[in-house]
């Protein structure tokens, strides 16, 4: 395997866990809620806040958005859509507030011109959501900005990710290990596939949970992930379709510090003596005893 830059981070081999707060649309097209939540990722010590970006009218169908949808924004799905949407000027607002606070950001993009969008900002990597890993247009129009990709692998088969890894090439690619239910159930999760994509692709393997507890996602760091995202919310009991699968501020602090306390409780694995120990001996051991 190998190591991938993240703007001013690597990831992959021996290095700490990435672990990125996703805000997606978490935010419910409120600019100043994707601030506060920004600000929470900074205080829990994340080394990313992850966005969405759609082009409505090229992701959806017309009759997909006349769908009846009660939502905050009207009554059709075109409405919500719509409504989560950020725009070019919410964009700038959220890259100067990152800049400000010293966040990386990026987003998932679902289409060709969302991508476009999404370059002028110059983001550090482009995250492949995992309703997109089939969409093998998308993934040669990512590859051709020259940027990492980190590609998520939910609801996918080995056939699927295989194609999808031929599509992108493995260089400069972090794939995710996925469960895509909301909130995910434990036995859904299949930690264990995390090393075994690892051998099998080559490539640094990371994990995006989706589940509602905490430990299952340091499990995920101890088992190799080089990088682990969750959403993130204010409140899980708000509106919206990921708010459930979130973790509100206290939780991704304990993640953040649990993942850090592996690290530093993870060793080389070569068995030693600790200088700390050795007035344990001096005191504990049986004087005379043979060695």
């Amino acid at each position: 395997m190998s190591t991938i830059q993240i703007g001013s981070k690597q990831v992959g081999d021996d290095q700490p866990c990435y672990i990125i707060a996703e805000i997606g649309i978490n935010h419910n097209g409120d600019i100043d809620l994707a601030k506060r939540l920004i600000s929470v990722a900074v205080a829990a010590g994340c080394d990313a806040v992850k966005f969405q970006k759609r082009t409505i009218d090229v992701v959806y169908t017309a009759e997909e958005l006349a769908k009846p949808r009660e939502n905050p924004f009207g009554p059709t799905n075109g409405d919500l859509k719509y409504g989560l949407e950020f725009e070019k000027e919410d964009y700038e607002e959220i890259d100067a507030f990152c800049k400000s606070v010293k966040m990386t950001w990026f987003a998932s993009p679902w289409d060709e011109n969302s991508v476009d969008f999404l370059e002028t900002f110059s983001p550090p990597v482009y995250k492949i959501a995992s309703a997109s890993l089939t969409d093998d247009g998308l993934l040669r129009y990512i590859r051709k900005t020259g940027k990492p990709v980190i590609a998520s692998t939910g609801m996918s088969t080995y056939a699927e990710i295989d194609h999808a890894v031929q599509v992108l090439g493995n260089k400069n690619l972090i794939l995710m290990h996925t469960t895509s239910t909301y909130p995910a159930n434990y036995n859904e999760l299949n930690l264990r596939a995390i090393p075994t994509m690892a051998a099998r692709y080559g490539v640094p393997v990371g994990y995006s949970g989706h589940e509602t507890g905490i430990p299952t996602s340091v499990c995920a760091a101890a088992l190799g992930a080089c990088a682990v995202e969750r959403h993130i919310t204010m409140d899980r009991a708000m509106w919206g379709s990921d708010q459930a699968a979130s973790l509100e501020p206290n939780g991704l602090t304990r993640l953040v510090r649990d993942i850090r306390l592996w690290e530093q409780s993870k060793g080389d694995g070569v068995k030693c003596v600790y200088e700390r120990e050795i007035p344990v001996i001096k005191k504990l051991r049986r004087v005379g005893a043979a060695v």
